[in-house]
C-alpha cells in the first residue's frame, strides 16, 4: 500500500461548537490539539482507529480568532465563503488526509495523472508532549482536487498524534471516496477505502461518506457540499 487514512477533517465555526457537535453526534469528547501558526487555525482531536484504519483520528478544525490572518489561503478550502456560511450552522465533514512514507513518489504519481495535489509544505505544532512535525501537500489556492475526494497527502516526521491520543469509543468502520480517477486510485492504493465514480443526479452524491461505530450506534457522515 502506498497510502493510509490518516485523519478525517471536520471544519467547525469554533472549536467549542465542534466539541459540542462531536459529543452530540458521536457520543465522545475530542481532546485539545493545538495551533497552526502558518494557517491561523487550531484543532481538537478524537482517536477513531481500529482494525481497518489503524492510527486514524478525527480532526475538528476552526479558524483561530486570536491568530493573525495567514499569508496564504488556509488549508482544506477553509476560506471558501460558502463553507464558512455552512459551518456557522453546523460543523461539516470536508476532507480526508492520507499519510505516506513515500510522499514525493505518490505526489508525482498524481501529477502524472493530470491532477494537482499541491506542493510540499513543512509544518509543525507544539503539544504538551513535544513538537509534532510533518510535510503536507497543499495547493497554492487552498482548494482540493476532485471535489474534495482526492486525499491531501501528509508525511509525519517523527511522532504521530495517535501515539498520545487517548482511546475513544468511536471507530471508523468504512470510508467511501467518490470521484477519484482510476489512475489516481491506482497510485494511492489507499488501504481500506472504497473508491467509486461520483453520481451527478440531483443532488449529486457526496465526495466522502464515512461510517462510524459509536456509543450512539452506527453514524454515517457525508461530506459538504
Amino acid at each position: 500500500m502506498n497510502a493510509h487514512v490518516d485523519h478525517l477533517v471536520i471544519v467547525a465555526d469554533t472549536l467549542e461548537q465542534g466539541a459540542r457537535w462531536c459529543e452530540a453526534t458521536l457520543g465522545a469528547a475530542p481532546v485539545a490539539g493545538g495551533r497552526h501558526a502558518q494557517m491561523g487555525t487550531h484543532n481538537r482531536l478524537l482517536a477513531i482507529g481500529g482494525a481497518r484504519f489503524a492510527d486514524a483520528y478525527l480532526e475538528l478544525i476552526a479558524i483561530d480568532p486570536d491568530a493573525p490572518p495567514p499569508a496564504r489561503p488556509r488549508w482544506f478550502a477553509m476560506d471558501d465563503p460558502a463553507l464558512r456560511a455552512a459551518v456557522r450552522g453546523s460543523p461539516r465533514l470536508v476532507h480526508v488526509v492520507a499519510r505516506s512514507g513515500n510522499i514525493e513518489m505518490v505526489r508525482w504519481g498524481l501529477i502524472n495523472c493530470g491532477l494537482n495535489p499541491g506542493t510540499l509544505l513543512a509544518a509543525e505544532r507544539a503539544t504538551p508532549n513535544g513538537l509534532l512535525k510533518w510535510r503536507i501537500a497543499l495547493r497554492d489556492d487552498g482548494t482540493i482536487e476532485c471535489g474534495g475526494a482526492l486525499p491531501t497527502l501528509i508525511e509525519w516526521q517523527g511522532a504521530h498524534p495517535c501515539e498520545r491520543l487517548p482511546a475513544s469509543a468511536v471507530t471508523l468502520r468504512a470510508l467511501r471516496l467518490r470521484g477519484v480517477p482510476a489512475q489516481a486510485a491506482a497510485v494511492l492504493k489507499l488501504a481500506g477505502v472504497t473508491l467509486t465514480a461520483r453520481g451527478s443526479g440531483p443532488p449529486p452524491e457526496p465526495a466522502l461518506s464515512a461510517v462510524f461505530d459509536t456509543p450512539r450506534g452506527e453514524v454515517t457522515l457525508d461530506s459538504w457540499p
